[in-house]
Parts: structure tokens; sequence; C-alpha cells
């Protein structure tokens, strides 16, 4: 048994139908860790699972509480307690203010923001009466600062960055440990949609394994790749005058 199915024996992953989530969940099921897998996908979850005997499909919708409550019985009755939780069901609409459309921000919200606080909702009372556990989830360098087109889906994920700073401390006074997850782009269904130069485009497998490297080092920001994390971060250090100036040469 290596380092990390120690560590982890049980990992639960929303969003595992595809892309990321599939990715990561692949990668430690490799890696000898049992992985519980969710997503709405019943059929695409099925298949993944029968590809290998470390992962087990759990159908489930983020946006529905009591059905995540309802999986985490099953499969901390069937499995033992989850160790690690890892947050990946996300929603992208193009956000163009001229072309407002208000149930599209809507859905961004429930799955990308309040899917993960559901999700918590459904794991957190058993981590905290154990006192053990590690939760993340995936949120995007997109969070660090306005982009154009991306109102709902960057405003989501700096809701994430700004939870997840807000709750590390007080969950790891109950020996918790938080992550959050912040990819550029990455080669996934979601991306396919769009029409725009990707810069320091990620296969998803390579994605995975530096969020299971970061992990396993118990990082609390895993952000990738570091070209992207740096102009951002940069750019959102900038006076607002300049910050305009050169996203508005961007676009």
């Amino acid at each position: 048994m290596n380092n990390t199915s120690e560590k982890w024996k049980h990992v639960w992953i929303t969003g595992a139908s595809s892309g990321l989530g599939e990715y990561t969940a692949r990668k430690l099921a490799e890696k000898g860790c049992h992985v519980s897998i969710s997503a709405r996908s019943e059929d695409k979850l099925a298949a993944i699972a029968a590809a290998h005997e470390n992962i087990s499909a759990h159908p489930a919708d983020v946006t529905d509480g009591e059905r995540l409550k309802e999986v985490i019985a099953e499969i901390e009755s069937a499995y033992g307690p989850v160790d690690l939780c890892i947050f990946s069901a996300g929603a992208w609409f193009q956000s163009s203010i001229k072309d407002m459309n208000v149930e599209n921000f809507q859905k961004t919200i429930d799955v990308n923001f309040m899917g993960v606080v559901k999700s918590m909702d459904a794991i957190l009372p058993r981590m905290l009466e154990r006192r053990n556990g590690h939760i993340s989830w995936i949120s995007s360098v997109a969070g660090y600062g306005g982009l154009p087109n991306a109102a709902s889906y960057g405003a989501t994920k700096a809701a994430l960055i700004h939870m997840a700073e807000t709750v590390k401390p007080e969950l790891e006074a109950e020996n918790i440990t938080v992550s959050v997850i912040n990819p550029g782009f990455v080669r996934t269904a979601l991306t396919d949609k769009n029409k725009f130069p990707m810069p320091f485009l990620m296969e998803p497998k390579d994605a995975a394994e530096k969020i299971v490297a970061g992990l396993e080092a118990q990082k609390f920001e895993i952000a990738f790749p570091w070209q992207m994390v740096w102009i951002l971060k940069f750019l959102n250090h900038l006076p607002y005058w300049l910050y305009f100036k050169l996203i508005k040469r961007l676009v």
C-alpha cells in the first residue's frame, strides 16, 4: 500500500463523469484509494467504475442536497469514512452583459457555488464528528479578478476562493484540511465550448497529476499552469486604471 492510499483510503469526487473529476478519480484509484464518484450521468459513471476495481459509481446532482446526504450514507456504509473530498462539478455559460441571461447566471451559481455548499453540508458533520478529513474544490484562476464574458462563471469562482480562505482556519482547528484548486485552461467538455484562444492549455491527465500532488502536499492553493497563475495574479495587483487598460487590449 502506498502513502496515498494509507492517507486516503476512501475518496469522494463530485462532477466525476468527465474532465478533471474523472481523471483525478482514475489517478487516485491507480494509487490504491477507493474512489466513490458522483455526477448526474449514470451511464458515464458506470463506464468509469467498470474500468477500475477501486472506483464505484453513485449518481447524484450537486444541486440536490438530500440526494448528496443519501450518497454519503451509502458510500460510508459500504467503504468506510470518507477521508478526502474533491468537489469538481461545474457549469459554464458565456456571460456577455449585452446578451444577459438571468437563467444562466442562476444555473452557474446553483452548480458551481451552491453545489459545493450542499456537498460540504453532506459530509462535514461526519468529518467534524471524527475530527479528521480533507476537503477541496475546483475553483479557477478566473476567480482572481474580473475577465470579459465571464461575469457569472468568474463570480462563482471568486466566491469559492473567498469561501476557502474563510473556512480554512475554522476547519483546520478541527483537524480538517482545506484546499482550493485553481486551474487555468484545461481541455474538457466545458473549454471545448470556447471560441477564443486559450493560452497554456493543459491536458486533463496532466492537470489531474498536479491536483493529486498538491493534495498530497496538503497545499491550501493548488494553482496551474504557473504562467497563467502569475500573469493573472500580477494583473490583479495593479491599480484599476492600468488593469482595465491592459484587459481592454487583451480583448
